[in-house]
């Protein structure tokens, strides 16, 4: 367990996490946002008349879905299956995630007296993805397995709005209207993602991601002094580990100097700001992860190749590259793109 959680374990010298610490690499290392999920006809079979959040809490399932990327893609990476909301779940939040939709909250917090809803996670309350991660690092051997959470701000929306949502008018107008309560429900939040971070580091988890998946809905300097403190808390708390650190937004290309001074160790870009500038815009000292389109993969090999081929380009002079894309697989891309598109990352840049 000590190797473990300092991250010298079987992965440690893995083209990903070599890319992580900004170290030299055998070629760029490839793994997607939402590898495992509803793009594989073998995650379909498997999750069939399975709900989401119970899929995510049977941990020979979880095993399984996320290997699935793994045998396929040949990633260099896997990413554990759970879902952002499954921490909410396990301290008794009451919310289900609809299909179509996303995930709904039967109660959303709008006063004081609805922060009681949010008490500490605890190890137990998620005893499953101890038992997955252990499962699933025994079988990946040298590949890194990323666990992941969601970040205050985002798991805040969904509390706040009751469910997804376009405007974010709810949480803006609790974020605005009484930021007390708002720093409150973040710090709350913080606790808890670090607290599912931890488990999962703990367990054998060689890197961590904090999706901020609404974040980019906000001004930068609404940002610095409503967001960052809370997000800064959770890269903190697990700052002890020696396991890299990705920090990923969408829509954040305003926000990705900030992301990174939030204590990441690696700022994901999205497609909409080219990796070099992306990189230019976080600053040095920190591995840059991005940043294909996910919707080019829905064009012909070549013309995936060719805007593949201008990243690595743009990636040249850079630090440390993980390549990914903009934001996570789209549930219909054909999953042979995904296969096609691993080959080639590794072939370009074999060193």
């Amino acid at each position: 367990m000590g190797e473990q959680q300092t991250g010298r374990g079987a992965a440690y010298d893995s083209a990903f996490l070599r890319a992580c610490r900004r170290e030299p690499v055998p070629h760029t290392p490839v793994w997607f946002m939402r590898q495992a999920g509803r793009s594989l006809p073998e995650y379909r079979k498997v999750r069939e008349g399975i709900p989401m959040l119970e899929s995510c809490m049977r941990p020979e399932l979880v095993t399984e879905i996320t290997l699935q990327p793994v045998r396929r893609h040949d990633v260099d990476a896997a990413i554990f299956y759970s879902d952002i909301v499954v921490p909410l779940k396990a301290i008794g939040i009451d919310l289900d995630i609809k299909p179509g939709v996303g995930p709904v909250v039967e109660r959303p917090i709008r006063t004081r007296a609805d922060l009681e809803q949010l008490r500490p996670l605890e190890d137990g309350d998620v005893s499953y993805v101890t038992e997955a991660v252990r499962m699933l690092t025994a079988e990946l051997g040298a590949t890194p397995l990323i666990g992941f959470a969601g970040a205050p701000f985002t798991l805040a929306s969904y509390l706040v709005e009751g469910g997804p949502s376009r405007n974010h008018e709810h949480t803006k107008a609790l974020m605005y209207g009484d930021p007390e309560l708002w720093a409150d429900l973040l710090d709350r939040l913080a606790d808890i993602a670090a607290a599912f971070l931890k488990v999962q580091i703990e367990a054998g988890a060689s890197a961590v991601q904090l999706f901020d998946s609404w974040v980019g809905a906000l001004a930068p300097s609404d940002y610095r002094r409503h967001v960052m403190p809370a997000s800064a808390k959770v890269f903190d708390a697990v700052a002890g580990y020696g396991v890299p650190r990705i920090h990923f937004g969408a829509g954040t290309g305003e926000l990705l100097g900030l992301m990174g001074e939030a204590g990441a160790d690696v700022v994901g870009a999205d497609w909409r700001v080219p990796l070099d500038e992306a990189a230019r815009r976080v600053g040095p000292g920190k591995a840059i992860q991005g940043n294909l389109d996910p919707a080019v993969l829905f064009a012909p090999r070549e013309a995936v190749e060719a805007k593949a081929a201008e990243i690595l380009e743009a990636a040249r002079g850079l630090e440390g590259h993980v390549f990914n894309l903009g934001h996570g697989v789209l549930p219909t891309t054909d999953p042979a793109a995904l296969t096609r598109l691993v080959e080639f990352v590794h072939e370009r840049t074999a060193r």
